[in-house]
């Protein structure tokens, strides 16, 4: 049994889902793991993980417009507004979805579905630095 660990960063550009699966991808191949299991893993309060549909951008900006609705920006709903309008809004939408996520590894690959892609869940309105913490545990 092997185990690995990497950082990756992940630049934002705002508030927005930010495909990352070609780097898991790349790095999961570079650990030669046949089978396993990677964990995805976001350091982050105010962003999240999604695993999506990665064939129709409308679903992302449905899926993105629909959490803007369920958890509006509204200095009156929120008494933590000291970073901002969107700061709050991005907790409780960060909350709702995941932090971590756990895909099979088969074959020395991720084990993803044919239309399915990982997205770091950007939930502010501003560009920010993101790290996911890479966990493989395989053989």
């Amino acid at each position: 049994m092997r185990q690995a660990t990497h950082r990756l960063h992940v630049r934002t550009r705002g508030a927005g889902l930010y495909d990352v699966t070609g780097e898991l991808r790349a790095w999961v191949a570079r650990q030669e793991v046949g089978e396993g299991l990677l964990t995805v893993f976001i350091r982050h309060t105010s962003a999240s993980l999604v695993i999506q549909e990665n064939a129709d951008p409308d679903v992302l900006r449905d899926l993105d417009a629909f959490f803007r609705r369920v958890v509006p920006e509204d200095d009156g709903l929120y008494r933590h507004t000291a970073e901002g309008s969107d700061d709050m809004p991005a907790h409780i939408r960060a909350a709702l979805t995941a932090t971590q996520l756990s895909i099979p590894i088969v074959d020395g690959a991720l084990a993803l579905g044919t239309w399915q892609a990982v997205y770091v869940f950007e939930h502010r309105a501003a560009g920010h630095g993101r790290e996911l913490v890479l966990h493989l545990v395989g053989e």
